[in-house]
């Protein structure tokens, strides 16, 4: 084989990876981009543990927290959590999974610009077949042990012992929009149509102060634990030289899962169906990387706390299944 018909073949196999692994990349890096990032995020009080009740916009369970200060076991708040590690933004789905599939590649690569096959350092398979089954076997690994990683680390009391699950909730405001008034929980906490009127508000000013990056704002609407969550989703962003923007948000349908009183600390767990325009844009030039220009609609479980007196925050959100 002379000097060009290997340098043919070497191109021809460099295409064959990146056609196969771009996809596999950008599988594992992508997210909602909106607030919260589409994970599980912040803490419940006592209840961080304990699945709020299901409701007629939320019929479904309300997902495990991927990120919370709350030490399972504890009454409140505990210690925050160490940063880094496996599940730092996105966890070990998009770091560990994407750290295997760029080292497989870049060993690939290196072996066969040395001249020993495309995969001459993992092994000897050289073929295309060969490495079709490579790059099955890595995926079916990654994913058990993310599967195992998962268990390993939710805690075995999450969502046990929580509160009946039922319908809970009565009609909106005279329609389908906005918030019932009903509760599916026995906590004695009353929660009163202002209540109802600061949520729906809190819901547009977090995703516009978000959206503007505004963290000084976002300390004004939310706990110093979900600030340090969009902070560092703002600042992960900033490293991919990307901004989120979120528009036209609208509440369809709300209503109450449970609201209860700690000491003199209130809470109130709210099922939310609301649209929004989500669109992730390259700083430099404004090109839409992610998202839309036609709005989606998202259905999630925001929890809300306040100190006996003082004005409702955001203190958690949960992704619903």
């Amino acid at each position: 084989m002379n000097f060009s018909q290997r340098t043919r073949g070497i191109v021809r196999a460099i295409a064959v990876v990146l056609t196969l692994a771009v996809p596999l990349v950008i599988a594992i890096s992508s997210a909602d981009a909106r607030v919260g990032g589409g994970f599980s995020s912040g803490s419940r009080g006592s209840r961080t543990f304990s699945a709020p009740p299901s409701t007629t916009t939320a019929p479904g369970t309300a997902q495990p927290f991927n990120r919370t200060f709350t030490q399972p076991g504890s009454p409140g708040m505990g210690a925050p959590a160490p940063g880094g590690g496996f599940f730092n933004r996105g966890g070990m789905g998009r770091g560990l999974l994407g750290g295997l599939a760029a080292g497989f590649l870049g060993a690939g690569l290196l072996g066969m610009l040395f001249g020993g096959g495309m995969f001459s350092g993992l092994g000897g398979l050289s073929s295309i077949f060969g490495l079709l089954l490579q790059i099955g076997l890595i995926f079916i690994v990654v994913r058990m042990a993310m599967s195992w990683w998962q268990r390993r680390h939710t805690p075995a009391s999450a969502y046990a012992g929580g509160p009946a699950v039922g319908p809970g909730t009565q009609s909106g405001f005279g329609s389908a929009m906005g918030f019932g008034l009903g509760s599916g929980s026995s906590a004695p906490l009353e929660i009163q149509p202002a209540d109802y009127e600061a949520f729906e508000r809190l819901l547009g000013e977090i995703q516009a102060a978000w959206s503007n990056e505004d963290v000084a704002k976002l300390h004004t609407l939310a706990t110093p634990e979900m600030v340090k969550y969009l902070t560092d989703d703002i600042q992960a962003n900033k490293a991919r030289n990307v901004i989120n923007k979120t528009s036209d948000v609208k509440l369809l349908q709300g209503d109450l899962a449970e609201a209860w009183r700690e000491g003199d600390t209130d809470y109130a767990s709210v099922a939310m169906r609301f649209s929004l325009v989500d669109k992730t844009l390259d700083r430099n030039t404004g090109r839409l990387v992610e998202g839309s220009e036609r709005p989606s609609e998202i259905t999630e479980v925001w929890t809300f706390v306040r100190p006996r007196g003082a004005t409702w925050e955001l203190s958690a959100l949960q992704q619903t299944n």
